[in-house]
């Protein structure tokens, strides 16, 4: 842990420093003061709205109105993708393990020119870096051939990393993919704790739950089976992704062809913040301005300093 908090922090004083170009075009860079809000539009049908402009969308940040700088849409940007996979013991049942290198093979095989991967995995009190970000999918494969289950699950623990280990890419479309098969019984630090941290990180996080069950099944007496699964999906829900339920192949797929066009499809609006004050919480609500039929997904806020526009002029 000793050499991955070292490479953490060299990641972090890594990261630029220039705001993306508020006159469009896709930005590989953003500075620590500028937030970045993916949103997946979709029509009353399900399908992706893809022709849609700024004007389209109204952004609120603490139940204020404010202008938005850029702007970023269509599906030809690359997309960056961390990849979480638990190692604990219990992966080595239902054939979990092989259900997450499907998961994987399936993504990178959408690669494209651009696109950045990145492989980390977890178990007992250890997480580790096992490919860094890179646009070579066969050592993604490669490592994920070599998994072998061992110890105990503390998911909480491992999911408060990916701020870190997310933090020096600053692509616009970025995602996280965590691939568990649920309970918890290692961490230090509570679910709670882990949302706030990854609240920081500016991008989605999509959970394969492997075996974990479906949110909405009840049992006689109207009450929810799985548990844990509402643990999950408020981790995904809070931070603009989706929790998917995974026990076969054929889940796996459909799960990974959401996934994807999910993150090709999103629009990117970002704004600045202040450089001064102190960093806190805001919350971040996107509304459909003209088509009001539209469902949005985003990610529910931030932490830092004030958006600019909502700081007075003088300050």
């Amino acid at each position: 842990m000793l050499l991955l908090g070292l490479a953490l922090i060299l990641a972090r004083e890594a990261r630029a420093q220039e705001p993306p170009n508020p006159g469009g075009g896709f930005q590989e860079e953003v500075s620590v003061g500028y937030v970045l809000v993916p949103i997946v539009a979709r029509q009353p049908s399900g399908a992706y709205a893809t022709d849609l402009k700024p004007d389209d969308f109204r952004l609120l940040v603490n139940g204020q109105t404010i202008e938005f700088e850029s702007f970023e849409q269509g599906d030809r940007a690359p997309v960056s993708v961390m990849f979480l996979q638990d190692l604990s013991g219990s992966m080595a049942n239902s054939n979990k393990l092989t259900l997450s290198q499907t998961v994987l093979n399936q993504l990178v095989m959408g690669h494209r020119p651009g696109d950045n991967w990145g492989l980390a995995s977890f178990a007992s009190n250890r997480v580790s870096v096992d490919v860094p970000f890179t646009g070579d999918t066969e050592l993604l494969r490669q490592s994920a051939s070599t998994w072998k289950p061992y110890g105990t699950t503390a998911l909480h623990d491992a999911v408060s990393w990916l701020p870190d280990l997310t933090a020096h890419i600053q692509s616009a479309r970025r995602a996280a993919i965590v691939m568990t098969d649920g309970v918890d019984n290692a961490s230090q630090i509570d679910p709670y704790t882990a949302r706030e941290k990854v609240r920081k990180a500016e991008l989605p996080v999509y959970v394969m739950g492997l075996s974990t069950g479906d949110i909405e099944t009840l049992d006689r007496n109207g009450e929810k089976v799985y548990r844990y699964a509402d643990v999950l999906n408020l981790l995904s829900h809070l931070t603009g992704g989706h929790y998917y339920p995974v026990v076969s192949q054929s889940d796996a797929i459909l799960a990974c062809n959401s996934i994807e066009s999910e993150i090709r499809n999103q629009y990117v609006i970002g704004f600045p913040t202040s450089a001064l004050g102190t960093p806190t919480y805001h919350e971040i609500q996107v509304e459909p301005r003209n088509k009001k039929k539209l469902k949005l997904s985003f990610r529910q806020g931030y932490t830092g300093t004030l958006p600019k526009a909502l700081v007075p002029s003088g300050q």
